[in-house]
């Protein structure tokens, strides 16, 4: 963001010293034209006028007076603009240079003499561009009571005027250039003290996001400096933050505080549900057995609620938790290998060992119980559940494929939310929590649960977590 608004000044300090110079420029060039030609002008009046004798005395048929070829020569001499004198035909009479030594005239310069000899005054010249090599021609009539009797011309060349333009120019180049540099020096700090609060505020986004996560107290991201925009942007920030976390804190006090408040009461219902078994009438047993069946679902409900509840506090943004995924995974294993041989599954083991993720070991017990259970859940008797142990991108992870019917697109899409169960798989026990709590933790330590079809049919469930290498072998093979 930086170098963008750096490169904005500079355009726009560009876009000013050029918005400036060239007007500037162009105003310079036409000022030293005009004056060059107010002056080749007055001279070639001056010409003119003294060119009527020696145009009569030609017409008269006698020579051409000396006088006025030695005063051109004199001044072409001088000035090194050449003089030309033309009679009415436009034949060439007098001259301030020998034949051979005369510029040669282009079709601007004939119809200047033909202007002349038509009794018209030199129109103001075109601006002459430093690249332009072109000579300065004016040419005006000769009148002799009011008749033309032929034309004086002025060719002065362009050399001084146009570098005298180059060296304007290029003064004026040169503090574009140094302007621009300016903007470079002024725009770093400028930049920089502008940005300064987004930068904080960028910083101390993950930051604040964990601690508000984490319902602690939000630390303010940055100092008040900055334009007072960002100042208040900050302050706003600042104020969002806090009430982003009073407000989660809130919502998760009253989850907790209404699951522990039903969980007695709920406890008391169970118990006397329980008494009640063998004493009701033998038409209300369905009832009675119905009764205690929602009862522990409405417990697992609540279970489920406190365990999302904590999944979604997350990690204390400070901790740097490690945990030895081997460890975690067989533990685990022991302890659901009992029902899966009650139900007929089989329980498999498999992938690299020394793995350790960053994931305390509880989140990850947490995500692979609700994940074991969905896929003992699922997978009909005979069948198998895989657990392995992966590194892959960088990453290390825990993954359980099911031998159940799987998953399409979108519900695997939708499996993550809360209390969110298949459609056709209802009858299956489950509150439809699991998979959201598993999640939520995986998010919470900066991981992912990833939901893909597994070859051959049935779901496959991931928890990515990043990794702790304490195995050169391993870093390498993860690379």
């Amino acid at each position: 963001m930086r170098s963008r608004l750096l490169l904005v000044i500079l355009v726009l300090v560009g876009l000013l010293a050029v918005g400036l110079g060239v007007p500037l420029a162009f105003t310079d060039a036409r000022r030293s034209q005009e004056e060059v030609f107010t002056d080749r002008l007055t001279d070639t009046i001056s010409f003119a006028s003294g060119s009527q004798r020696p145009l009569i005395e030609a017409g008269a048929g006698e020579a051409t007076g000396t006088a006025l070829r030695a005063e051109i020569a004199r001044y072409d001499d001088v000035y090194g603009v050449a003089v030309l004198v033309f009679d009415r035909s436009g034949a060439l009479l007098v001259a301030s240079r020998p034949p051979d030594r005369l510029p040669a005239l282009d079709d601007a310069a004939a119809d200047r003499l033909a202007f002349a000899l038509a009794g018209r005054r030199s129109a103001t010249y075109p601006l002459l561009m430093p690249w332009d090599d072109r000579d300065l021609v004016l040419a005006e009539p000769v009148l002799v009571d009011g008749e033309v009797v032929g034309a004086a011309m002025t060719v002065s060349p362009t050399d001084g005027l146009r570098a005298a333009e180059i060296r304007t120019w290029s003064l004026i180049a040169g503090a574009a250039v140094l302007a621009l540099l300016a903007g470079t020096l002024v725009a770093l700090p400028l930049t920089a003290w502008i940005l300064r609060p987004v930068r904080r505020l960028d910083e101390a986004m993950d930051r604040v996001g964990a601690s508000v996560l984490a319902g602690g107290p939000a630390e303010p991201p940055a100092r008040r400096s900055g334009p007072p925009e960002l100042r208040r942007l900050s302050e706003s920030f600042d104020r969002m933050t806090e009430t982003v976390r009073e407000a989660l804190g809130a919502q998760r006090a009253f989850v907790a505080d209404a699951s522990h408040q039903l969980r007695n009461p709920l406890t008391a219902l169970r118990l006397r549900l329980s008494n009640l078994d063998g004493r009701v009438a033998e038409g209300a047993a369905d009832d009675h057995l119905a009764a205690l069946e929602e009862s522990e679902r409405l417990s697992r409900v609540l279970d489920g609620l406190l365990a999302l509840a904590r999944a979604e506090r997350g990690a204390e943004p400070d901790s740097d938790p490690t945990t030895d995924l081997d460890a975690v995974v067989d533990d685990r294993l022991e302890n659901w290998r009992p029902l899966a041989e009650h139900i007929g599954v089989e329980l498999r083991r498999s992938g690299p060992h020394g793995l350790v993720g960053r994931i305390t070991p509880a989140d990850l017990e947490t995500v692979l119980d609700a994940v074991l259970d969905n896929a003992l859940k699922y997978t009909p008797t005979g069948g198998r559940v895989r657990v392995a142990t992966m590194r892959a991108y960088g990453r290390v992870g825990v993954s359980v494929v099911d031998g159940g019917p799987g998953m399409d697109a979108e519900d695997r899409a939708r499996a993550t939310d809360r209390f969110w169960r298949a459609p056709g798989q209802t009858n299956v026990e489950g509150s439809g929590l699991g998979l959201a709590i598993a999640a939520r933790i995986a998010a919470a330590t900066r991981g992912t649960l990833a939901l893909d079809p597994a070859p051959g049919g049935g779901l496959r469930v991931t928890v990515w977590v990043d990794p702790v290498w304490t195995d050169p072998v391993l870093r390498s093979g993860a690379q």
